[in-house]
C-alpha cells in the first residue's frame, strides 16, 4: 500500500506501508508523520532511543525527529505530510494538536488504541486510499479533509488518555500551549516565569495544571526540549560544543556541557561517539 500525492506548491501527502524501504520519503525532513502498527511489534529508534511499539499503538513525529527502523517483520502504516500540504500552525483551532500530538521533545506522543479507535481510524485511511484513485482537481481538498479528519481523532484520543473531557478543555488548552510555546522560545527563554507571563498565569498555576494530567514539570518541559535538540545537534550536525552551547542559549561551553551530563549522565564526547 503505497500512495502520495506532491502539489503544485510542493505540498505533500503520502500513505505507505513501506516508508523504511522508501528513499525519498525517508531522505524528506519536512514530513510530520503517524505510524501506526497494525500486526506484530515494531521497533523504532527515535532520536537514537529504540522504542517497541505493539500493534494497536500509534506514535506521531515532527520533521525534528530521526527514526531508524529496526529488523521486525510487523506491519504497519504510515501517514505523511509536510506543512505546505497542510500547516497545523496555521490551522490550531482546527485541529490543536500542535504541542500534543507533535512537538520537538524526545518524549512523543504514544497511544494505545481500543478496538473502536482503530476502527475510526481504518475506516479514515480506506477513505484516503480510496480518494488517492480519483483523479480530478477536487482530490488534494478531499485528502486535506480526511487528513484533518485523522489528526482530530487522535487528538480526542490523546487528550482521553490525559483525561481532558469537554468540561476541562480550556485548562488543557494552557497545557498544550506552553509545549508550543517552548518549542518556540526554548533557546532564550529558560524560566518557567517568561512562559507564566506569555500565557498570563502564575508559575503556582502551570505546576498545578501539568501535575493534574500527570506531565513533567513545565521547568522539566523546558529541560527536556533542551536536551533533545542538544542530541540532535551534537549527533547529526558537525558543530562544536561551543557552537552548539550558543545555539542553545548557554553562557559558555562549559554551562552547556555541565547541563548535557546532569541531563544524559554522559559526556558531550562521549554521547558523540555513538554516531
Amino acid at each position: 500500500m503505497d500512495y502520495s500525492v506532491t502539489t503544485r506548491l510542493k505540498g505533500v501527502v503520502a500513505m505507505t506501508s513501506s516508508f523504511h524501504a522508501d528513499p525519498v520519503l525517508r531522505r524528506d525532513r519536512s514530513l510530520y508523520k503517524f505510524i501506526w502498527v497494525q500486526r506484530g511489534t515494531l521497533t523504532l529508534v527515535i532520536d537514537h532511543v529504540e522504542t517497541q511499539l505493539a500493534a494497536g499503538e500509534i506514535v506521531s513525529l515532527t520533521p525534528l525527529h530521526r527514526i531508524e527502523f529496526g529488523e521486525s517483520g510487523a506491519e504497519y502504516l504510515a501517514l505523511l505530510f509536510n506543512s505546505d500540504f497542510y500547516c497545523i500552525y496555521g490551522h490550531d483551532d482546527e485541529v490543536s494538536c500542535n504541542g500534543l500530538l507533535f512537538n520537538g521533545s524526545s518524549d512523543v506522543m504514544r497511544l494505545k488504541l481500543t478496538a473502536g479507535q482503530s476502527e475510526a481510524l481504518h475506516e479514515i485511511t480506506d477513505r484516503i486510499a480510496a480518494e488517492y484513485a480519483v483523479a480530478d482537481n477536487l482530490r488534494e481538498e478531499m485528502l486535506c479533509i480526511l487528513l484533518k479528519r485523522f489528526i482530530i481523532t487522535c487528538t480526542r484520543m490523546a487528550r482521553e488518555r490525559f483525561a481532558a473531557g469537554a468540561g476541562s478543555e480550556r485548562q488543557f488548552d494552557i497545557v498544550r500551549r506552553y509545549y508550543v510555546l517552548v518549542d518556540r522560545y526554548f533557546r532564550e527563554k529558560k524560566q518557567v516565569q517568561e512562559y507564566a507571563l506569555l500565557l498570563h498565569r502564575s508559575p503556582k498555576t502551570l505546576s498545578n495544571l501539568f501535575a493534574v494530567y500527570g506531565l513533567p514539570s513545565p521547568l522539566q518541559v523546558i529541560r527536556d526540549r533542551t536536551q533533545a535538540e542538544a542530541r540532535r545537534l551534537l549527533l547529526y550536525t558537525s558543530k562544536s560544543a561551543k557552537e552548539v552551547a550558543g545555539i542553545l542559549g548557554f553562557e559558555d561551553a562549559a554551562s552547556f556541557s555541565r547541563f548535557f551530563k546532569g541531563a544524559t549522565g554522559k559526556s558531550i564526547s562521549e554521547y558523540r561517539s555513538r554516531k
